[in-house]
């Protein structure tokens, strides 16, 4: 074994047994669930027997995780830089553990428009929090006033419109994939972007 293999190695020992603990489950009840003798989850735990895959698969799921997550290395990229679009004002971050996900920043000059003819409408779920001024969140004909360090979440099948009231504010937005592809998808027109509809990409 490798000295990366038994840091792997000793990485997932201890996070079956942090999931546990954060579980407040004791080790026989673990062991309950993932048809394991109390003995032989202990001896897992402490490194005295060898991880085998069938028993890490069903580990996991009495867990509630993944295998996959179970045995994730270190990654080296845990520090992202934005991607930035300065014509819109917009800083979006990907979500490397789901790509579906993006969280983006944008600053917001203008009020939303109180025409729900001119509010956006698509699949998906957004949500979003104020970090500084106050921003309207218009959601068809109901106005919604989101002051700093307050969030919204709402289904954007709702016609919707997010701008700012007396003076710029900064919001932080995420949305789902079904979210992003909808804004994704409105035209091409500046307007849909010009920081009173919404972040945009």
């Amino acid at each position: 074994m490798t000295q990366e293999d038994g840091a792997l190695d000793s990485l997932v020992r201890k996070r079956i047994r942090a999931l546990r603990v954060a579980q407040g489950w004791s080790l026989e009840e673990l062991a309950t669930r993932a048809h394991l003798s109390q003995s032989s989850l202990s001896r897992i735990e402490n490194g005295q027997r060898r991880l085998a895959l069938d028993q890490l698969v069903t580990l996991a799921r009495a867990l509630d995780t993944t295998l996959d997550q179970l045995v994730e290395n270190a990654a080296d990229d845990v520090v992202i830089s934005p991607m930035i679009d300065g014509a819109h004002g917009l800083m979006r971050w990907p979500i490397k553990g789901d790509p579906g996900m993006s969280v983006m920043r944008q600053r917001m000059t203008e009020p939303p428009p109180d025409n729900p003819a001119r509010m956006r409408a698509h699949p998906g779920r957004e949500w979003l929090v104020v970090l500084s001024g106050t921003a309207i969140l218009m959601l068809g004909h109901r106005r919604f006033r989101v002051e700093t360090n307050q969030a919204a979440e709402f289904p954007t099948m709702m016609p919707h419109a997010i701008g700012a009231e007396g003076g710029p504010c900064e919001i932080l937005g995420i949305f789902d994939r079904d979210a992003r592809r909808g804004h994704q998808r409105d035209t091409g027109d500046s307007s849909e972007c010009d920081g009173a509809q919404g972040p945009c990409e």
